[in-house]
């Protein structure tokens, strides 16, 4: 549980360096890609953390070996609203990164990633990806003080 909290808060690291090096300098859809793979992963193990809490606490039973089913047992258990919003921002970048994404105003300021996810265009930029970041931060941080709550 906490080795897959430390996964998560080490990967927040190299999504921040992404976001304020990296992004910086090179603006480039590529690097969007990259951050949004990143915060994928960072979901993944936060989730994990999460699903062996609910089986320490007894509020499940076991965990499913399936991405998406681990998402929903995290719903299911975890009603707060950051956690259904942060899990459903995860399935969604699980659809972006598998989609065929366009590319827009790259080597410029407003470097735009752009897909169609579920009939809808998503719009991935600096900006947004920003605080996405920063949620996802918070997000990190609620699970870390439930697990420390559980100690």
């Amino acid at each position: 549980m906490k080795d897959s909290l430390e996964n998560a808060k080490e990967e927040l690291k190299r999504i921040d360096h992404l976001i304020y090096v990296t992004l910086k300098y090179t603006r480039t859809v590529d690097v969007l890609a990259s951050v949004v793979e990143r915060m994928i992963n960072a979901m993944e193990f936060a989730i994990d953390s999460l699903l062996k809490l609910a089986i320490e606490q007894k509020k499940a039973d076991d965990v499913p070996d399936i991405p998406l089913l681990k998402a929903q047992k995290v719903k299911e258990v975890y009603t707060q609203k950051i956690f259904a919003e942060n899990i459903d921002r995860y399935l969604m970048f699980r659809k972006l990164i598998r989609c065929h994404f366009g590319k827009k105003s790259e080597y410029r300021r407003h470097v735009t990633l752009s897909a169609i996810v579920d009939e809808k265009i998503v719009e991935i930029n600096i900006d947004n990806i920003t605080e996405m970041f920063h949620s996802m931060r918070k997000f990190i941080d609620s699970v870390s003080d439930l697990i420390k709550q559980n100690d």
